[in-house]
């Protein structure tokens, strides 16, 4: 299998393809909508708060770390530093008025509203080759509005769900710790791995 591979269990920063920033969290809140942990996009390639665990979906047993991830199959992406979840629902995002995405859960459980179909061209998922979630509950993408936030997130752009996936809903693997997936088991190859 490729090195090239998404697997469950990497660590990631997630790129939009249109905008050029990454996927970020922090321990601020909406000052509307649900009140919830909010998730932004923002320009800083160092900034630790931008990285994301991939995980299988909500309510399913845990998928095997280093395993790859089919273009179809449905992810959740948990925010390392918080732990809380990538989510969306009903509530209006707070300047384009789309889907809010926020960042829900303890300790990595949440519920139906951290689930993300993801949308590919390959068999599994790539790193640095385009992709799109898309949120079950809502059908919104995920996306960049290209609007920007004042205090106290002041440059930070809005991150919402929406139910067009144009422009802004393009998303590649950034900087992470890419976990390999587990050498196919052989006789042959334990015979080859002993002789060395």
């Amino acid at each position: 299998l490729s090195p090239s591979l998404i697997t469950c269990g990497s660590l990631m920063k997630l790129l939009n393809a249109d905008y050029n920033v990454r996927l970020h969290s922090h321990d601020v809140q909406y000052g509307s909508g649900s009140g919830q942990q909010s998730v932004t996009a923002i320009d800083d390639v160092s900034e630790a708060g931008s990285y994301w665990k991939i995980m299988g979906p909500n309510g399913a047993a845990p998928c095997s770390r280093g395993k790859p991830i089919k273009c179809g199959s449905t992810v959740r992406l948990t925010h390392v530093v918080t732990k809380k979840n990538l989510h969306s629902h009903h509530f209006q995002s707070p300047l384009s008025k789309n889907y809010e995405v926020s960042a829900f859960g303890v300790d990595g459980v949440g519920d139906e509203g951290d689930d993300w179909k993801l949308h590919c061209d390959s068999s599994f998922w790539k790193r640095g080759e385009p992709f799109k979630l898309q949120h079950i509950s809502t059908a919104g993408y995920l996306h960049i509005s290209g609007r920007t936030f004042g205090q106290p997130i002041s440059g930070q752009y809005e991150v919402a769900a929406s139910k067009s996936s144009a422009y802004g809903s393009r998303w590649k693997s950034a900087e992470g710790v890419y976990v390999q997936p587990p050498e196919p088991e052989s006789g042959n190859q334990s015979i080859e791995r002993d002789e060395l």
